[in-house]
């Protein structure tokens, strides 16, 4: 085992594969003065926008006029490409060693300003910034809170290495990947806290036997938090950020229990003699939902912490598992196998309507965003574990493979 934090090579390459076919057309101008730049913010917003699958760039090269300012926009060259927004802006070494970046976005058809920031960032923060304007234009343009500026985490396996599991974490985008763990022995199931300072994780670094770590980023400082006899599994953060759900088969049987992070009291939460596994938070705090085999087969149910009641919620086929839940509850995600192959399925907890969004045949892990707009998965590509995203409507699909290794067990940071 071996602990790190440092900035790693291995960055995920996003492409999409599948986009709106009412994409919204947007003209997002370079930005005066960014030749030079140590990175290109008007180019990573234009590669945001276009991952989301909501929006289509218009190609640098096919702009009739490159306005960086209000007074030098020309709607009419804009209009003429059917482009429906505009973003264009500036940015501006300082003496200091930063940048100031001003960017405003316009609407093209009403010929009116929408959006106007400045910032001064040193030149370590170039992308945070960039993903900071791209999650203000979408969320001015779509009404829902851009997702731009969070982290993925996920599990490498590089067969051969020394130490072939890492535990990593990179940009929404997938550049600047950062490496939290390297191990010999496997790692699985990791799971942001709530205000994304720490993630939670399975190693079986001690012995080859699994066990629940804590893990602070910022400092690197760790913690087992449980080493029960058998089956360690599964853990996942309250939405207060003060438990853990988790599976344990301290009892012979795997049940789902709770764990208070700061008294390290136990609570049992279920009792049958299925296999109880896989618990997620739901956003109320109070219940939870989590895969059994108590029907014959894996199905999901959703169980109240308080009075311990417990119901089945997923009814569609023989197989459901790995459970998600999208931030306002409303949308319940899960692995479903149909005709031999394992798809992500929707399931409307409000209106009972259940969809495949994924046309791949061995899914698994899926982790929804925080704005509950995507979900990205695990899957296989030609037997190499990969990472896909796909729209909460199926609609928008982007593969997200990694340059070395194969990649697993993906988890959606909250907003940061």
């Amino acid at each position: 085992m071996l602990l790190a934090s440092t900035f790693a090579r291995s960055e995920l390459l996003i492409k999409v594969t599948e986009g709106r076919v009412d994409a919204v057309p947007i003209a997002v101008v370079p930005f005066a003065g960014s030749q030079g730049a140590p990175e290109d913010v008007s180019a990573i917003v234009a590669a945001d926008l276009h991952r989301s699958g909501q929006f289509k760039p218009l190609p640098a090269e096919d702009m009739l006029s490159r306005p960086s300012k209000q007074s030098e926009v020309i709607y009419r060259d804009f209009r003429v490409l059917g482009m429906e927004y505009i973003v264009a802006g500036s940015m501006k070494a300082q003496e200091t060693g930063g940048y100031e970046i001003t960017y405003a976005l316009y609407d093209v058809s009403s010929e009116v300003k929408l959006l106007e920031e400045t910032y001064r960032p040193p030149v370590s923060q170039l992308r945070d910034v960039a993903h900071a304007i791209s999650d203000r234009i979408y969320e001015q343009l779509t009404g829902i809170p851009g997702a731009f500026s969070t982290k993925i985490l996920y599990v490498t396996h590089n067969r051969g290495a020394a130490n072939p599991f890492q535990l990593q974490y990179a940009d929404a985008d997938g550049h600047r990947v950062t490496t939290i763990l390297r191990s010999r022995e496997p790692i699985m199931s990791p799971a942001w806290s709530p205000d994304g300072r720490k993630v939670t994780y399975v190693s079986f670094e001690d012995r080859g036997l699994p066990a629940i770590y804590v893990h602070e980023l910022a400092t690197t400082k760790r913690e087992k938090v449980s080493s029960f006899k058998g089956i360690n599994g599964a853990p996942d953060w309250s939405p207060d950020g003060q438990k853990l759900a988790l599976t344990l088969s301290r009892d012979g049987n795997p049940e789902i229990y709770m764990l208070d992070i700061n008294t390290k009291a136990l609570t049992r939460l279920t009792n049958h003699y299925g296999i109880d596994t896989e618990p997620r938070w739901l956003p109320d705090g109070e219940n939870l939902v989590f895969t059994s085999s108590r029907s014959g087969g894996p199905q999901i149910y959703k169980l109240n912490i308080n009075d311990k009641s417990v119901r089945r919620v997923s009814f569609q086929g023989a197989y459901n598992a790995r459970p998600d839940v999208t931030p306002d509850g409303r949308y319940l995600v899960y692995v479903h196998r149909r005709n031999g192959n394992f798809n992500v399925g929707v399931q409307d907890l409000q209106r009972g309507t259940f969809n495949i969004v994924t046309r791949t045949d061995m899914d698994e892990s899926p982790s929804v965003a925080p704005n509950g707009s995507m979900v990205i998965y695990g899957t296989q590509d030609r037997g190499t574990g990969v990472l896909e995203a796909v729209s909460i409507d199926g609609r928008v699909k982007v593969e997200l493979p990694s340059k070395e290794g194969e990649v697993r067990e993906p988890a959606w940071s909250p907003f940061l």
